[in-house]
């Protein structure tokens, strides 16, 4: 399961935003060679990537390429495969087949530690549990931009329910992490962390940032409350004592696949703990 709860998005071609993205608090900061760069800077700016690799974080930096049927993003591929210092992740946009996160794997092998495939087509869902069941995949992002845009709808909630909902069954059926879309109302602090809700009581792990000023909202929303651990904590303890048979605790029935969700969770704050030690 991926290790972040939120984390931000920085323009490739804007090499001088790359050190304040990583200062930012952000959980892992992803340098965008894609959507982000006109066509006619895409070769300065993956350059630009290239050598920054060798000074950022290795562990909390992500870079996004363009798309695997595109020349850039073979480009892009090609050009890591022979960096001296490549990101953690490699977040791959526009995927609709489990053979284009094939070829970025034979190429990077473990020169990364994992493939973040996103999802923003409706054709690139419906082959969603292969993809996301691909050779180094540990992670899927759903890509609502692109997928409103080809439904025809708002970049809102509700018109992408169902959407997400089958998103969200790929990544389970896989047991990878699950990210959200960028909520893109920046000065709707309220339906951020409504937004963030949702996603997370449906089943996300993180959500992506296109600015700073998001980043507590997300991080606040997506890990677990005080309450939740402590209510977590408090399940584990209780089931344990009973020796792992199903018991009733404070009303509520304590069976296996409840104590999965329940272990998740203090493993997170667990995780969270020590790499809020580390920053």
């Amino acid at each position: 399961m991926i290790s972040f709860t939120n984390f931000l998005f920085v323009p490739a071609n804007r090499p001088e935003r790359y050190a304040k993205a990583a200062a930012s608090g952000a959980d892992m900061i992803c340098i965008d060679l894609e959507d982000s760069v006109p066509a006619g800077e895409k070769d300065a700016a993956r350059q630009s990537v290239l050598t920054a690799l060798a000074d950022l974080d290795r562990e909390k930096t992500a870079v996004r390429i363009n798309g695997l049927n595109t020349v850039d993003g073979l480009a892009d591929l090609l050009a890591l495969r022979n960096a001296d210092h490549c990101p953690a992740l490699l977040f791959v946009p526009m995927v609709e087949s489990a053979g284009e996160i094939e070829i970025a794997h034979n190429i990077l092998g473990d020169k990364v530690d994992g493939l973040v495939p996103l999802i923003e087509t409706v054709k690139g869902l419906r082959v969603g549990d292969a993809i996301a069941a691909s050779k180094g995949v540990t992670a899927m992002m759903f890509g609502g931009g692109d997928f409103s845009a080809e439904l025809g709808t708002k970049l809102e909630w509700e018109p992408l329910l169902a959407a997400r909902g089958a998103f969200i069954m790929c990544c389970a059926s896989a047991q990878i992490g699950a990210i959200d879309v960028p909520y893109i109302d920046m000065s709707n602090e309220e339906g951020l962390a409504e937004e963030c809700a949702r996603a997370k009581a449906m089943g996300f792990h993180a959500k992506a940032a296109i600015h700073p000023k998001q980043l507590a909202a997300i991080q606040t929303a997506m890990r677990a409350s005080d309450a939740e651990i402590a209510e977590a904590t408090e399940a584990l303890a209780a089931y344990e004592q009973a020796g792992g048979k199903a018991i009733n605790h404070n009303g509520r029935m304590l069976e296996a696949p409840v104590m999965q969700r329940y272990r998740r969770i203090v493993e997170s704050a667990r995780f969270n703990s020590n790499m809020d030690e580390g920053k």
